[in-house]
């Protein structure tokens, strides 16, 4: 699995959750919410310190990360954070992955 951010996504990361340098940010599972993948459960983003790290984009000197404890709420897919222009937060869309 990969993680795909766009240039809007890396810019709310820095303006919202005032990310810097230096820091990492997960994508984790929450009990809980919608999705599109996994029933009763949702994807959470939090600032943390990587654990055991699996999936990992860097960018900018941020790292951004997926545990490998929640790597089956993928279920064989990509995630790929946008933001939502009208609510001004992020949207997570999956793709299955590519080979």
């Amino acid at each position: 699995m990969k993680i795909n951010i766009s240039e809007d996504a890396f810019k709310w990361f820095h303006e919202e959750m005032e990310v810097e340098a230096g820091e990492a940010v997960r994508f984790y599972v929450r009990y809980g919410g919608s999705s599109k993948l996994q029933p009763g459960f949702s994807l959470g983003v939090t600032k943390d310190v990587p654990s055991e790290a699996t999936v990992v984009l860097e960018h900018d000197g941020v790292t951004y990360y997926v545990e490998q404890t929640d790597v089956w709420y993928f279920d064989g897919h990509d995630l790929h954070v946008t933001v939502n222009d009208e609510l001004k937060e992020l949207d997570y869309s999956y793709e299955k992955e590519s080979a």
